[in-house]
Protein backbone atom coordinates (compact mmCIF):
# COMPACT_ATOMS: atom_id res chain seq x y z
CA UNK A 1 0.00 0.00 0.00
CA UNK A 2 1.51 3.23 -0.93
CA UNK A 3 0.47 6.99 1.03
CA UNK A 4 0.68 9.55 -1.58
CA UNK A 5 3.18 9.50 -4.43
CA UNK A 6 3.48 13.70 -5.63
CA UNK A 7 6.29 15.52 -7.61
CA UNK A 8 9.19 16.91 -5.94
CA UNK A 9 9.91 20.27 -5.90
CA UNK A 10 12.20 22.50 -5.50
CA UNK A 11 15.66 23.66 -7.20
CA UNK A 12 16.20 21.94 -10.96
CA UNK A 13 18.28 19.60 -9.89
CA UNK A 14 16.08 18.47 -7.27
CA UNK A 15 12.86 18.32 -9.59
CA UNK A 16 14.92 16.02 -12.25
CA UNK A 17 14.66 13.27 -9.02
CA UNK A 18 11.03 13.04 -10.89
CA UNK A 19 12.22 11.25 -13.90
CA UNK A 20 14.23 8.17 -11.39
CA UNK A 21 12.27 5.06 -11.69
CA UNK A 22 10.52 4.26 -8.27
CA UNK A 23 12.14 2.69 -5.83
CA UNK A 24 9.32 -0.19 -6.08
CA UNK A 25 7.83 -1.81 -9.15
CA UNK A 26 4.54 0.16 -9.66
CA UNK A 27 2.83 -3.28 -11.19
CA UNK A 28 3.55 -4.82 -7.29
CA UNK A 29 1.46 -2.07 -5.47
CA UNK A 30 -1.86 -3.57 -4.33
CA UNK A 31 -3.14 0.09 -3.62
CA UNK A 32 -2.78 4.02 -3.40
CA UNK A 33 -4.10 5.99 -0.41
CA UNK A 34 -3.76 9.83 -1.14
CA UNK A 35 -4.00 12.15 2.03
CA UNK A 36 -4.92 14.96 -0.61
CA UNK A 37 -4.83 16.37 -3.26
CA UNK A 38 -1.97 19.06 -3.86
CA UNK A 39 0.74 18.28 -6.23
CA UNK A 40 3.19 17.60 -3.89
CA UNK A 41 1.10 14.56 -2.70
CA UNK A 42 -0.34 13.61 -5.83
CA UNK A 43 1.63 14.92 -8.61
CA UNK A 44 3.60 11.52 -9.81
CA UNK A 45 -0.12 9.44 -9.61
CA UNK A 46 0.08 9.50 -13.49
CA UNK A 47 3.44 8.72 -14.18
CA UNK A 48 2.86 5.45 -11.08
CA UNK A 49 -0.06 4.52 -13.66
CA UNK A 50 2.01 4.74 -16.88
CA UNK A 51 4.54 3.04 -15.00
CA UNK A 52 1.83 -0.11 -14.97
CA UNK A 53 0.31 0.60 -11.34
CA UNK A 54 -3.44 -1.05 -11.80
CA UNK A 55 -4.82 -0.85 -7.96
CA UNK A 56 -7.68 1.61 -6.65
CA UNK A 57 -6.88 5.28 -5.88
CA UNK A 58 -8.37 5.82 -1.98
CA UNK A 59 -9.06 9.56 -1.31
CA UNK A 60 -11.43 11.72 0.48
CA UNK A 61 -14.55 12.38 -2.49
CA UNK A 62 -13.23 16.29 -2.48
CA UNK A 63 -9.85 15.61 -3.13
CA UNK A 64 -10.78 13.46 -6.21
CA UNK A 65 -12.46 16.02 -7.43
CA UNK A 66 -9.82 18.88 -6.84
CA UNK A 67 -7.38 16.21 -8.69
CA UNK A 68 -9.83 16.24 -11.49
CA UNK A 69 -8.72 20.00 -12.46
CA UNK A 70 -5.32 19.34 -10.33
CA UNK A 71 -3.83 16.51 -12.33
CA UNK A 72 -5.17 18.11 -15.87
CA UNK A 73 -3.11 20.85 -14.75
CA UNK A 74 0.35 19.11 -14.01
CA UNK A 75 -0.32 17.29 -17.26
CA UNK A 76 -0.35 20.30 -19.10
CA UNK A 77 2.63 21.98 -17.88
CA UNK A 78 4.49 18.74 -18.23
CA UNK A 79 3.75 18.79 -21.88
CA UNK A 80 4.31 22.31 -22.09
CA UNK A 81 8.11 22.23 -20.50
CA UNK A 82 8.70 18.89 -22.68
CA UNK A 83 8.14 20.75 -25.55
CA UNK A 84 10.41 23.91 -24.76
CA UNK A 85 12.74 21.44 -23.73
CA UNK A 86 12.82 19.70 -27.00
CA UNK A 87 12.99 23.11 -28.95
CA UNK A 88 16.14 23.71 -27.32
CA UNK A 89 17.72 20.03 -28.06
CA UNK A 90 16.43 20.36 -31.29
CA UNK A 91 19.12 23.18 -31.99
CA UNK A 92 21.43 21.32 -30.46
CA UNK A 93 21.41 18.23 -32.01
CA UNK A 94 19.98 16.49 -29.38
CA UNK A 95 17.39 13.66 -29.00
CA UNK A 96 14.28 14.52 -27.73
CA UNK A 97 12.17 13.48 -24.27
CA UNK A 98 8.98 12.61 -23.29
CA UNK A 99 6.86 14.46 -21.37
CA UNK A 100 7.12 12.96 -17.77
CA UNK A 101 3.11 12.55 -18.39
CA UNK A 102 0.25 13.48 -20.53
CA UNK A 103 -3.51 14.12 -20.63
CA UNK A 104 -4.26 10.81 -21.27
CA UNK A 105 -2.55 9.11 -18.50
CA UNK A 106 -4.37 11.71 -15.95
CA UNK A 107 -7.25 9.76 -17.49
CA UNK A 108 -6.28 6.66 -16.78
CA UNK A 109 -5.43 8.04 -13.47
CA UNK A 110 -9.21 9.46 -12.42
CA UNK A 111 -10.72 6.35 -13.17
CA UNK A 112 -8.96 4.80 -10.45
CA UNK A 113 -9.83 6.71 -7.88
CA UNK A 114 -12.34 4.99 -4.90
CA UNK A 115 -14.16 8.32 -2.97
CA UNK A 116 -14.42 7.52 0.83
CA UNK A 117 -15.45 9.82 3.34
CA UNK A 118 -14.26 10.94 6.26
CA UNK A 119 -14.22 8.67 9.82
CA UNK A 120 -16.02 5.73 7.54
CA UNK A 121 -13.95 2.75 7.64
CA UNK A 122 -13.36 0.60 4.55
CA UNK A 123 -11.76 -2.73 4.10
CA UNK A 124 -8.89 -1.91 1.18
CA UNK A 125 -7.06 -5.49 1.45
CA UNK A 126 -7.44 -8.69 3.17
CA UNK A 127 -6.22 -7.47 6.59
CA UNK A 128 -6.20 -4.04 5.98
CA UNK A 129 -8.96 -1.51 6.84
CA UNK A 130 -8.25 2.14 6.38
CA UNK A 131 -10.07 5.05 8.03
CA UNK A 132 -9.62 8.77 6.82
CA UNK A 133 -9.98 11.42 9.34
CA UNK A 134 -10.18 15.60 8.72
CA UNK A 135 -6.51 17.11 8.78
CA UNK A 136 -7.86 20.40 8.09
CA UNK A 137 -4.84 21.61 5.85
CA UNK A 138 -7.25 21.88 2.42
CA UNK A 139 -10.37 20.17 1.47
CA UNK A 140 -10.51 16.56 1.59
CA UNK A 141 -7.17 16.62 3.42
CA UNK A 142 -7.16 13.14 5.28
CA UNK A 143 -5.51 12.04 8.45
CA UNK A 144 -4.64 8.26 7.37
CA UNK A 145 -5.04 5.73 9.79
CA UNK A 146 -4.82 1.51 8.32
CA UNK A 147 -5.17 -1.13 10.84
CA UNK A 148 -3.20 -4.15 9.78
CA UNK A 149 -3.96 -7.96 10.31
CA UNK A 150 -1.61 -10.38 10.22
CA UNK A 151 -2.55 -13.96 11.79
CA UNK A 152 -3.01 -13.06 15.19
CA UNK A 153 -0.48 -9.71 15.34
CA UNK A 154 -2.43 -6.57 14.38
CA UNK A 155 -1.17 -3.17 14.22
CA UNK A 156 -2.19 0.79 13.65
CA UNK A 157 -0.32 3.00 11.29
CA UNK A 158 -1.10 6.77 11.24
CA UNK A 159 0.00 9.37 8.55
CA UNK A 160 -0.69 12.79 9.41
CA UNK A 161 -1.02 14.08 5.94
CA UNK A 162 -0.27 17.88 6.09
CA UNK A 163 -2.01 18.62 9.40
CA UNK A 164 -3.97 22.01 8.80
CA UNK A 165 -3.12 25.40 11.17
CA UNK A 166 -5.30 25.78 14.50
CA UNK A 167 -6.46 28.54 12.82
CA UNK A 168 -6.90 28.22 9.34
CA UNK A 169 -9.31 30.44 7.86
CA UNK A 170 -12.26 28.18 6.28
CA UNK A 171 -12.03 24.51 7.51
CA UNK A 172 -12.23 22.50 10.91
CA UNK A 173 -9.17 21.98 12.86
CA UNK A 174 -7.35 18.65 12.55
CA UNK A 175 -8.97 15.19 14.07
CA UNK A 176 -6.97 14.12 16.78
CA UNK A 177 -6.33 10.02 16.63
CA UNK A 178 -5.60 8.45 19.54
CA UNK A 179 -4.25 4.90 18.78
CA UNK A 180 -1.23 3.81 16.96
CA UNK A 181 1.99 2.01 16.81
CA UNK A 182 3.68 3.76 14.45
CA UNK A 183 3.26 7.71 13.49
CA UNK A 184 4.07 9.08 10.39
CA UNK A 185 4.10 12.91 10.78
CA UNK A 186 4.85 15.54 8.26
CA UNK A 187 7.32 18.30 9.67
CA UNK A 188 7.33 21.46 7.12
CA UNK A 189 7.22 24.58 9.90
CA UNK A 190 9.11 21.93 12.40
CA UNK A 191 11.39 24.82 13.43
CA UNK A 192 9.38 27.44 13.68
CA UNK A 193 5.74 28.90 14.98
CA UNK A 194 3.04 31.48 13.22
CA UNK A 195 2.50 34.46 13.71
CA UNK A 196 -0.80 34.89 15.92
CA UNK A 197 -4.12 35.11 13.46
CA UNK A 198 -4.97 38.91 15.01
CA UNK A 199 -1.36 40.32 14.30
CA UNK A 200 -1.78 38.41 10.58
CA UNK A 201 -4.96 39.87 9.65
CA UNK A 202 -3.95 43.26 11.16
CA UNK A 203 -0.30 42.97 8.94
CA UNK A 204 -2.14 42.26 6.11
CA UNK A 205 -4.33 45.02 6.63
CA UNK A 206 -1.52 47.55 6.70
CA UNK A 207 0.70 46.10 3.84
CA UNK A 208 -2.16 46.66 1.75
CA UNK A 209 -3.15 50.08 3.05
CA UNK A 210 0.28 51.14 2.70
CA UNK A 211 0.86 49.53 -1.12
CA UNK A 212 -2.41 51.28 -2.20
CA UNK A 213 -1.57 54.82 -0.91
CA UNK A 214 1.78 54.29 -2.51
CA UNK A 215 0.21 53.86 -6.22
CA UNK A 216 2.15 50.19 -6.59
CA UNK A 217 0.55 47.14 -7.38
CA UNK A 218 0.13 43.81 -4.85
CA UNK A 219 1.35 40.62 -5.95
CA UNK A 220 -0.16 37.83 -3.98
CA UNK A 221 1.94 34.36 -5.25
CA UNK A 222 -1.13 32.02 -3.81
CA UNK A 223 -1.19 28.27 -3.88
CA UNK A 224 -4.16 27.32 -6.09
CA UNK A 225 -6.04 24.98 -3.92
CA UNK A 226 -6.66 26.41 -0.04
CA UNK A 227 -4.75 29.59 0.11
CA UNK A 228 -6.48 31.10 -2.65
CA UNK A 229 -9.88 30.28 -1.05
CA UNK A 230 -8.76 32.09 2.32
CA UNK A 231 -7.83 34.84 0.98
CA UNK A 232 -10.90 35.69 -0.92
CA UNK A 233 -13.07 35.06 2.00
CA UNK A 234 -10.66 37.41 4.00
CA UNK A 235 -11.21 39.67 0.85
CA UNK A 236 -14.71 39.77 1.11
CA UNK A 237 -15.24 39.69 4.88
CA UNK A 238 -12.91 42.32 5.19
CA UNK A 239 -14.09 44.35 2.45
CA UNK A 240 -14.87 47.50 4.24
CA UNK A 241 -12.23 47.26 6.83
CA UNK A 242 -9.34 47.09 4.48
CA UNK A 243 -11.00 49.49 2.10
CA UNK A 244 -10.78 47.26 -0.78
CA UNK A 245 -13.13 49.22 -2.89
CA UNK A 246 -10.34 51.11 -3.65
CA UNK A 247 -8.42 48.49 -5.26
CA UNK A 248 -8.90 46.18 -8.50
CA UNK A 249 -8.45 42.73 -7.58
CA UNK A 250 -7.61 39.90 -10.25
CA UNK A 251 -7.77 35.98 -9.42
CA UNK A 252 -5.28 35.17 -12.40
CA UNK A 253 -5.40 31.27 -12.27
CA UNK A 254 -7.77 28.87 -14.19
CA UNK A 255 -6.69 26.18 -11.56
CA UNK A 256 -7.60 28.48 -8.69
CA UNK A 257 -10.85 29.57 -10.34
CA UNK A 258 -12.07 25.79 -11.22
CA UNK A 259 -11.22 24.79 -7.35
CA UNK A 260 -13.27 27.73 -5.63
CA UNK A 261 -15.74 26.10 -7.48
CA UNK A 262 -14.99 22.65 -6.11
CA UNK A 263 -14.53 24.37 -2.69
CA UNK A 264 -17.94 25.85 -2.89
CA UNK A 265 -19.56 22.28 -3.87
CA UNK A 266 -18.51 21.21 -0.83
CA UNK A 267 -19.43 23.59 2.09
CA UNK A 268 -20.42 20.62 4.37
CA UNK A 269 -16.91 20.25 5.01
CA UNK A 270 -16.18 23.56 6.04
CA UNK A 271 -16.07 25.10 9.52
CA UNK A 272 -19.49 25.68 10.69
CA UNK A 273 -19.07 28.86 12.48
CA UNK A 274 -17.18 29.94 9.16
CA UNK A 275 -20.71 28.84 7.45
CA UNK A 276 -22.71 30.48 10.25
CA UNK A 277 -20.68 33.69 10.30
CA UNK A 278 -20.95 34.65 6.89
CA UNK A 279 -22.18 34.07 3.32
CA UNK A 280 -19.47 31.38 1.81
CA UNK A 281 -21.82 32.01 -1.68
CA UNK A 282 -19.92 35.02 -1.70
CA UNK A 283 -16.72 33.40 -2.03
CA UNK A 284 -15.11 34.56 -5.46
CA UNK A 285 -17.78 36.91 -6.30
CA UNK A 286 -16.28 40.53 -4.77
CA UNK A 287 -18.28 43.35 -6.53
CA UNK A 288 -14.27 44.42 -7.79
CA UNK A 289 -13.07 40.78 -8.74
CA UNK A 290 -11.99 40.04 -12.35
CA UNK A 291 -11.46 36.10 -13.32
CA UNK A 292 -8.57 35.78 -15.36
CA UNK A 293 -9.03 32.33 -17.51
CA UNK A 294 -7.28 33.14 -20.71
CA UNK A 295 -3.71 33.98 -21.54
CA UNK A 296 -4.75 37.51 -23.48
CA UNK A 297 -6.71 38.43 -20.24
CA UNK A 298 -3.79 37.73 -17.75
CA UNK A 299 -1.44 39.73 -20.18
CA UNK A 300 -4.00 43.34 -20.15
CA UNK A 301 -3.61 42.53 -16.85
CA UNK A 302 0.05 43.95 -16.96
CA UNK A 303 -1.49 47.55 -18.08
CA UNK A 304 -2.64 47.98 -14.84
CA UNK A 305 0.59 50.01 -13.53
CA UNK A 306 -0.89 50.92 -9.65
CA UNK A 307 -4.08 49.67 -7.55
CA UNK A 308 -3.77 46.32 -8.46
CA UNK A 309 -3.92 43.00 -6.21
CA UNK A 310 -3.04 40.39 -8.23
CA UNK A 311 -3.76 36.53 -6.71
CA UNK A 312 -1.53 34.01 -9.50
CA UNK A 313 0.35 31.01 -9.20
CA UNK A 314 2.33 29.12 -8.64
CA UNK A 315 2.59 29.72 -4.98
CA UNK A 316 6.53 29.18 -4.88
CA UNK A 317 7.11 31.18 -7.65
CA UNK A 318 8.80 28.81 -9.67
CA UNK A 319 5.87 28.33 -12.43
CA UNK A 320 2.81 30.14 -14.10
CA UNK A 321 1.80 33.30 -13.97
CA UNK A 322 3.01 34.96 -11.05
CA UNK A 323 6.38 35.13 -13.09
CA UNK A 324 4.88 37.27 -15.61
CA UNK A 325 3.99 39.71 -13.16
CA UNK A 326 7.00 39.71 -11.45
CA UNK A 327 8.61 40.12 -14.48
CA UNK A 328 6.57 43.52 -14.55
CA UNK A 329 6.73 44.21 -11.14
CA UNK A 330 9.45 43.28 -9.40
CA UNK A 331 11.76 46.18 -10.64
CA UNK A 332 9.47 48.86 -9.98
CA UNK A 333 9.76 50.64 -6.71
CA UNK A 334 6.06 51.57 -4.88
CA UNK A 335 5.17 47.84 -5.77
CA UNK A 336 4.76 45.07 -3.37
CA UNK A 337 5.02 41.57 -3.00
CA UNK A 338 3.09 39.21 -0.21
CA UNK A 339 4.79 35.72 0.43
CA UNK A 340 1.65 34.09 2.18
CA UNK A 341 2.88 30.25 1.86
CA UNK A 342 6.23 27.98 2.37
CA UNK A 343 8.58 28.58 0.04
CA UNK A 344 10.79 25.49 -0.77
CA UNK A 345 14.63 25.90 -0.95
CA UNK A 346 15.88 26.05 -4.57
CA UNK A 347 12.24 28.28 -5.40
CA UNK A 348 12.42 31.86 -6.65
CA UNK A 349 9.91 32.33 -4.20
CA UNK A 350 12.37 31.62 -1.37
CA UNK A 351 14.93 33.79 -3.22
CA UNK A 352 12.73 36.51 -2.67
CA UNK A 353 11.73 35.64 1.01
CA UNK A 354 15.32 35.65 1.58
CA UNK A 355 16.32 39.16 0.48
CA UNK A 356 17.86 38.40 -3.20
CA UNK A 357 18.05 41.67 -4.95
CA UNK A 358 18.47 40.73 -8.26
CA UNK A 359 16.42 37.63 -10.11
CA UNK A 360 16.25 35.95 -13.11
CA UNK A 361 13.01 35.29 -15.08
CA UNK A 362 13.70 33.50 -18.64
CA UNK A 363 17.49 34.52 -18.77
CA UNK A 364 16.52 37.84 -17.82
CA UNK A 365 18.27 39.22 -14.61
CA UNK A 366 15.84 41.89 -12.89
CA UNK A 367 16.63 43.97 -10.04
CA UNK A 368 14.44 43.30 -7.09
CA UNK A 369 13.07 46.83 -6.04
CA UNK A 370 9.66 45.79 -4.62
CA UNK A 371 9.10 45.58 -0.95
CA UNK A 372 8.57 41.96 0.29
CA UNK A 373 6.52 41.23 2.64
CA UNK A 374 6.12 37.70 4.62
CA UNK A 375 3.16 37.19 6.68
CA UNK A 376 3.17 33.61 8.03
CA UNK A 377 0.04 33.52 9.99
CA UNK A 378 -2.16 32.26 7.02
CA UNK A 379 -0.23 28.73 6.56
CA UNK A 380 -2.19 25.99 5.97
CA UNK A 381 0.34 23.80 8.16
CA UNK A 382 0.83 23.15 11.81
CA UNK A 383 3.39 24.84 13.30
CA UNK A 384 5.81 23.56 15.74
CA UNK A 385 3.67 23.91 18.50
CA UNK A 386 0.94 22.32 16.64
CA UNK A 387 2.90 19.42 15.46
CA UNK A 388 3.65 18.33 19.02
CA UNK A 389 0.37 18.73 20.35
CA UNK A 390 -1.17 17.00 17.99
CA UNK A 391 1.41 14.04 18.47
CA UNK A 392 0.84 14.41 22.62
CA UNK A 393 -3.00 13.27 21.47
CA UNK A 394 -1.65 9.67 21.11
CA UNK A 395 -1.93 7.62 24.23
CA UNK A 396 1.10 5.70 25.42
CA UNK A 397 3.47 7.69 23.10
CA UNK A 398 3.78 5.48 20.31
CA UNK A 399 7.20 6.06 18.06
CA UNK A 400 6.99 8.49 15.81
CA UNK A 401 8.68 8.82 12.50
CA UNK A 402 8.91 12.21 10.56
CA UNK A 403 8.29 12.52 6.93
CA UNK A 404 7.80 16.04 4.52
CA UNK A 405 10.26 18.51 5.74
CA UNK A 406 13.83 20.11 4.93
CA UNK A 407 16.47 18.76 6.63
CA UNK A 408 16.58 21.57 9.56
CA UNK A 409 13.06 21.81 10.54
CA UNK A 410 12.91 17.73 10.91
CA UNK A 411 16.23 18.38 13.18
CA UNK A 412 14.37 20.80 15.54
CA UNK A 413 11.14 18.90 15.57
CA UNK A 414 12.87 15.78 16.72
CA UNK A 415 14.66 17.80 19.34
CA UNK A 416 11.29 19.09 20.72
CA UNK A 417 9.47 15.93 20.51
CA UNK A 418 12.11 14.31 22.66
CA UNK A 419 12.45 16.97 24.88
CA UNK A 420 8.61 17.57 25.40
CA UNK A 421 7.03 14.50 25.00
CA UNK A 422 9.42 12.15 25.37
CA UNK A 423 9.07 10.33 22.35
CA UNK A 424 10.94 7.45 20.56
CA UNK A 425 11.51 10.16 17.28
CA UNK A 426 13.27 9.52 14.29
CA UNK A 427 13.96 11.40 11.20
CA UNK A 428 12.32 9.18 8.06
CA UNK A 429 15.30 8.46 5.28
CA UNK A 430 14.96 7.22 2.12
CA UNK A 431 14.84 3.29 1.41
CA UNK A 432 14.85 2.79 5.24
CA UNK A 433 12.25 0.60 6.82
CA UNK A 434 10.72 -0.27 10.38
CA UNK A 435 9.35 -3.12 11.51
CA UNK A 436 5.67 -2.95 12.40
CA UNK A 437 6.05 -6.80 14.41
CA UNK A 438 9.18 -6.03 16.05
CA UNK A 439 9.00 -1.65 16.59
CA UNK A 440 12.57 -1.16 15.33
CA UNK A 441 14.06 0.11 12.46
CA UNK A 442 15.35 -2.03 9.35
Amino acid sequence: VLFDCGLIQGAPNVEARNREAFPFDPKRIDAVVLSHAHIDHAGRLPLLVKAGFRGPIYAHRASRDLCRIMLKDSAFLQEKDADIENRKRARKGMKPIEALYDQNDVRRTLRMFKPLEYEATEEILPGVTLRLQDAGHILGAAIVSCDITDEDVQRTLVYSGDLGHASNTLLCPPATPRKADLVLLESTYGDRNHRSYEDTLEETRQVIEDALEAGGNILIPAFAVGRTQDLLYLFSRYYDDWHLERAQIFLDSPLAIDATEVYQRHLDLLDPAVVEDFDLSQIGRLPNLRLSRTPAQSMAINRVRDGAIIIAGSGMCNGGRIRHHLKHNVWRRGCHIIMIGFQASGTLGRQLVDGAKHIRLWGEGIQVNAEVHTIGGYSAHADQDGLVRWYQNFDGRPPVRLVHGEPHAQEALAERLQRDAAADVGIQRRERGYDLVGRRDQ
